[in-house]
């Protein structure tokens, strides 16, 4: 054996090795990728809005349901980056009917003015896919003075969700699906300091906002029982996309060079990332089940802090007061 490996060249031995390292590392990749909804449903009749579909896990989705034959709104801050991703979308699902709206979930008027202009294009609406996000970023706020991520995560996907609810409704049996995270688990609801006014932690304010997701889809999937309205949460998983772009460790060199290529084949990819969104999108039999949450296309448990109707009530109250939704259903009405 040995002398056999002593007449191959070293260059060659050495390639082997690395193409097997390589090969061994993507098949990590691929199993800790997760479950692929692999029906060949159709969903040709079916109208879906996607926020934040101009990358990541957003794009992915709304390639993988333009596949499918789903006429797809791309809801986007950044309209040049919308059109090249729909560009891309349409030239290879060969599905012409996907369109970019502006749509700035940092913005209480550009989401009243999405919606407004959504209304008059369409009469139904089967699918709202909540996606974009933001995740650690520098303190800031939104122009309606929100913190960025309880902003952006929370406050624009619930006023966007609430405006377009008669839609939903009308079109039932239809799905609302809001990404979430697993760090919804070490989440809190700082009552006191609900906006970071006082005090600003970067990953503490995400994992409230990943809460918040899950309280407002529990709380929503409540109040839509009986309407045909299923609303539902998911954890897409730990994705390489656009959303780490504030973890500056993450992104450094020294991360690239000695990090990544160790932990590569155990984060996912984005196409990877949309899988159970799209499964959640797109089964037939999950066209009844509301108010859960799902990781990797099965049913998980959430936080403790999640059950509390008390703390669920309390949020939507603040929420529909900072957004003013009923002020703003009055004059769109």
């Amino acid at each position: 054996m040995f002398s056999i490996l002593s007449n191959i060249p070293r260059p060659l031995l050495f390639g082997s090795g690395v193409a097997a390292v390589f090969g061994l590392a993507g098949l990590i990749k691929e199993n800790n990728g997760g479950q692929k909804y692999r029906s060949d449903v159709m969903i040709e009749d079916k109208v879906v809005i996607i926020t934040g579909a101009n990358t990541g896990i957003g794009k992915e989705t709304a390639k993988e349901l333009a596949w499918r034959k789903a006429k797809v709104f791309m809801a986007c801050r950044n309209m040049k980056k919308c059109e090249a991703a729909r560009e891309e979308i349409v030239l290879e699902t060969k599905n012409k009917y996907v369109y970019c709206r502006k749509c700035d979930l940092a913005s209480m008027d550009s989401i009243k003015k999405f919606v407004e202009q959504f209304k008059k294009e369409e009469k139904r609406l089967d699918i709202l896919i909540n996606n974009a996000g933001v995740m650690r970023p520098p303190y800031s706020k939104t122009r309606d003075g929100f913190e960025l991520q309880l902003g952006v995560n929370h406050m624009g996907h619930f006023l966007l969700t609430n405006l377009l609810l008669d839609l939903l409704q009308q079109s039932a049996p239809s799905r609302i699906i809001n990404i979430s995270s697993i760090a919804h688990k070490r989440g809190k609801i700082n009552k006191e300091d609900l906006n970071s006014d006082i005090k600003y932690d970067k990953a503490e304010a995400y994992a409230q906002s990943k809460l918040a997701n899950i309280l407002f889809t529990l709380e929503l999937a409540k109040r839509l029982e009986g309407t045909g309205v299923t609303v539902n949460a998911v954890h897409p998983g730990i994705v390489d996309t656009e959303i780490n772009r504030h973890m500056s460790f993450y992104n450094s060199w020294v991360a690239k060079i000695f990090i990544k290529p160790f932990i590569w084949p155990f984060i996912k990819n984005p196409r990877q990332g949309s899988y159970s969104v799209v499964y959640l999108a797109c089964k037939p039999e999950l066209e009844k089940e509301t108010g859960k949450y799902f990781s990797n296309c099965e049913e998980d448990f959430v936080s403790d802090l999640a059950k509390d109707q008390s703390l669920r009530t309390w949020l939507w109250a603040v929420s529909e007061r900072w957004t003013r939704l009923k002020e703003t259903k009055d004059v769109m009405s």
